[in-house]
Parts: C-alpha cells; structure tokens; sequence
C-alpha cells in the first residue's frame, strides 16, 4: 500500500510538472523555448563580421543572458551594454508576446523594425503600466507600417516601424530583468 502511495504522488507530481509548461496560443509559436538559446544569436559580430549562433547554449555574454527553469535572465551584476536577436526575421503585419518582470533600476530594451522600446522600473522613473517585482505582459503589434506597445492590456506607445524587415532583439543595459514565454504570430 505503501509503495502504490508513492507511485501515486510521482505520477500526480509528474502529471503538475507537465501541465505548468507554457503552450502558445493558437497561431503563435515559442520564440524561446527556456532550456536555451535556440533560434538566437549574439549581435555584436563574430570574428568573420556575422552575429554569434547561440544554439545549444544556455547562456551568452559570460552570462549577461542565462535561460534556466523556462525563463530568460539578464544579470545585472554582469556589466556591459549587450543585445542578442532571434534568427527569425519578422516582416508584414504579426504580433509578439513576453511575459518580463523588471526589478529595481530596470533600463532594458525591446528594439523591433527599427522602433526602440524602454523597459524602466524604479523609485524614479517607470514605464507606464509596468508593476515592479512582478510578471508582466508586453504585447507588439506590428500592422500597416507602425508598432503599438502594449503592457498588462493598456497601449503604452506607438511608433512608426523603420525598417521593412528584421529580428526581436532584447537589449541588457542596466538593472535587472527577467523574461518567459517569448512568442510571435505567423507573419501575414
């Protein structure tokens, strides 16, 4: 009786586990996938002039960037003004969607299309809509030539895209942020 108590508790224990992985909704698809940097690459440029693939590896600037137990953490004690970018290149009208909780001191950047969105938390300046210490939601609509900056539902900004095509690229400049479940709409 004993032995089948334990057999159950694993399996319920193993049946939780499974249901707290993250699934996108329909007509999205994971950008990131938490275990490592698949489908990213440095973009400062190698030695031969191109950006640093990052597959496989599960962190990035001397650990700047470290993806552990299904988030993206930057680390604000490693210092440096670092980017890394998807693979992908986005273009057209598409949509992408990250959960990121800023702490204290948080100046990070979201750079899509040439727009450049500022990420600050802190006792003096935050970005509107931004909760400090807890999880966010940040939503990017692309459409018609203009991104619109969307935190927790609210629009926050909007600003005219200046490239045709291109990658996400998360920016580390200074304090601490962590990011999760990373994802982008089909391009249409």
């Amino acid at each position: 009786m004993r032995l089948l108590s334990c057999v159950l508790f694993v399996c319920a224990a193993g049946v939780t586990f499974a249901a707290d992985e993250f699934k996108p909704e329909p007509g999205f698809k994971l950008l990131f996938n938490g275990k490592n940097f698949d489908g990213w690459q440095t973009k400062a440029a190698g030695k031969d002039g191109k950006p640093m693939p990052l597959e496989g590896k599960t962190e990035a600037y001397d650990k700047r960037f470290v993806a552990k137990d299904g988030e993206m953490v930057i680390d604000y004690k490693v210092k440096g003004d670092k980017y890394i970018e998807t693979v992908q290149q986005f273009s057209g009208d598409f949509t992408i969607r990250y959960d990121f909780k800023p702490e204290e001191g948080c100046n990070n950047d979201t750079l899509l299309l040439g727009t450049k969105f500022d990420i600050l938390a802190g006792a003096k300046n935050t970005t509107k809509g931004v909760k400090l210490g807890e999880w966010n939601k940040m939503e990017i609509v692309v459409k018609g030539g203009s991104a619109d900056f969307l935190i927790n539902g609210e629009k926050v900004a909007t600003q005219k895209t200046k490239a045709d095509k291109g990658p996400l690229i998360l920016r580390a400049e200074f304090g601490p942020i962590t990011y999760k479940n990373i994802r982008a709409s089909e391009t249409k």
